[in-house]
């Protein structure tokens, strides 16, 4: 006689992601695993006077999504100027001035999700820009991806910017090539606006957007998202030891609803000793609730700005290719040094050259220590050359890739990312279903708070290459099914992060995280996907988000 189950899910139509036994449609948990999955005239043999039910009324039920791209604890601030959806200039200034409407004693000026397409003319954005509308108060806008800048002249003044002192430690002001000047537009934020170092020089400036408290609030935000979207595990992608406390906090103050596996940046400059340390807090952050390990490195930067590392020269931009943040063979003999000593790599790659330069990179250290299931991953594959394509699975190197990010919208015809890199190389602009007809891991993400993080928008994405309001599908040739979408959302994520014993499907014997959606997005046409909710998600058999009508 079995024991009774301590919830017993029935009434489903559920899609497991697990071959051995694909559908379902009812299932049972016991001490937060599942210990039984079947029919519906089976579940009446796990119920016990004191079993929680869910009946799901014949919805459908995935495994719990696992992001594997996600900034959680960078996020989005509330108290920052948003510029979403803005594309002038005049439109970044009228937001500006609302914003200062209501905090007229405000001593900084934050904004966030700039984008590059709304400053005139191509170019990149300077402090005269800004400066109309801000005054004499300093104003530090990012961009929306995070990888950039922009000050105005009172925050060159307050930070210390200069024509001498342009190598900054939250990033590499831009200057005029006639007079040497800053411009006001600093690159290289994500690579050191964000590291330990970087954070710090802005806290002791006094960029408020910087203090713990608002790194806090940023994180507690997207933890409460994350799980409202069915999200039950987080890659948070980079952080530093420093960071490690607040999601403590978060857990310690019952935020940490989905789990969480933190990866730690390596910065250029990273000694034997930070490594040491890293090793440390792997092993005491180590749970199925807060797992520490992998380390981010960058090889490159993005594409709008042109700071990506091409094959050949950005388009209109004479020799222009871009720049690696290490000689090829120096981060061939890092990433060997780091597999060696058992860490697995996430690494930042946009550019065609960036990506290969990655894989060059894995294969020098499967050379230099033999073999192994490392399964180090490129992030984001934006821009791949097709004979780069059979070598992400050759090499068992995992694609974490965010589908969203391709979308016409935000990345096609008429866009920087397009122009920049010119028609003759569109069809190298993420292709998903070349890397999953060549055997290669796709992992699915959000790259929150880069794009929306809700895994509905990049399953559409994915299937149609289509704005999200619709329109005409860009690049349909390397679309996916939704089978396949999901299946990156979920397992594929789950091998990327070697939790597939654990989590990635709903089998007997692996944790019971799930969820049940509003919609069948395996069965409804595409786009229907979009403002499909998450109506009931499970961590560990436990019910921990109910979505509200």
């Amino acid at each position: 006689m079995n024991h009774p189950a301590d919830l017993l899910l029935t009434g489903a139509r559920i899609h497991t992601v697990d071959p051995d036994l694909p559908e379902a449609e009812a299932l049972a948990v016991r001490d937060g695993r599942i210990v039984w999955i079947g029919p519906d005239h089976g579940a009446a043999a796990w119920a016990g006077p004191d079993t929680e039910r869910i009946d799901a009324a014949g919805k459908l039920v995935l495994p719990g999504f696992i992001d594997a791209h996600n900034h959680v604890r960078l996020g989005s601030d509330a108290d920052c100027v948003q510029l979403a959806g803005v594309r002038t200039l005049e439109g970044i200034h009228e937001r500006i001035r609302a914003w200062r409407a209501g905090h007229p004693g405000a001593e900084w000026i934050e904004a966030e999700a700039f984008d590059y397409s709304a400053i005139p003319g191509g170019r990149m954005p300077t402090a005269a820009d800004l400066d109309p509308v801000t005054g004499d108060v300093p104003a530090i806008v990012l961009s929306y991806d995070v990888h950039t800048a922009w000050l105005n002249t009172a925050a060159l003044h307050r930070l210390g910017v200069t024509r001498d002192r342009t190598d900054l430690p939250f990033g590499t002001a831009a200057t005029d090539p006639e007079t040497g000047e800053p411009t006001g537009f600093v690159t290289d934020f994500a690579v050191k606006g964000l590291s330990r170092a970087g954070h710090r020089a802005l806290r002791e400036l006094g960029v408020p957007w910087a203090s713990p408290d608002r790194q806090y609030g940023r994180l507690a935000k997207s933890l409460d998202d994350a799980i409202g979207f069915g999200i039950t595990t987080v890659v948070e992608p980079q952080n530093s030891l420093d960071d490690l406390e607040l999601f403590e906090r978060a857990r310690e103050e019952g935020r940490l609803r989905s789990r969480i596996v933190a990866a730690l940046f390596h910065p250029r400059g990273t000694g034997d000793a930070d490594l040491d340390e890293f090793a440390g807090a792997a092993r005491r952050f180590a749970d199925d609730r807060l797992r520490v390990g992998p380390l981010k490195l960058y090889i490159d930067d993005v594409v709008e700005p042109r700071t990506a590392a091409l094959l050949e020269p950005y388009t209109g931009c004479g020799h222009h290719r871009g720049e690696t943040f290490y000689p090829a063979e120096e981060f061939a003999e890092l990433l060997a040094k780091l597999d060696a000593k058992g860490f697995q790599c996430f690494v930042h790659a946009t550019g065609d050259r960036g990506i290969r330069t990655v894989l060059d990179a894995v294969e020098h250290a499967r050379t230099v220590n033999g073999p192994r299931d490392a399964r180090h991953q490129v992030v984001h594959v934006e821009c791949l050359d097709p004979e780069d394509v059979p070598r992400f699975a050759e090499l068992g190197v995992v694609a974490c890739m965010q589908p969203r990010h391709c979308a016409p919208e935000i990345a096609g015809p008429g866009q920087d990312w397009a122009e920049n890199v010119g028609e003759d190389r569109w069809h190298k602009a993420w292709p998903m279903r070349s890397l999953h007809g060549a055997g290669a891991v796709l992992a699915f993400s959000s790259d929150w708070n880069v794009a929306e993080m809700d895994p509905m928008i990049g399953i559409y994405t994915a299937v149609t290459r289509r704005p999200l309001g619709g329109g005409e599908a860009w690049r349909p040739e390397e679309t996916v099914d939704v089978e396949t979408a999901v299946y990156g959302y979920t397992m594929g994520s789950a091998h990327a992060n070697f939790l597939e014993r654990e989590r990635g499907s709903l089998t007997v014997g692996k944790a019971a995280d799930f969820v049940v959606l509003s919609r069948d997005i395996l069965r409804i046409a595409p786009e229907s996907i979009p403002g499909t909710v998450a109506e009931t998600v499970v961590v560990a058999g436990e019910v921990v988000h109910t979505a509200t009508a």
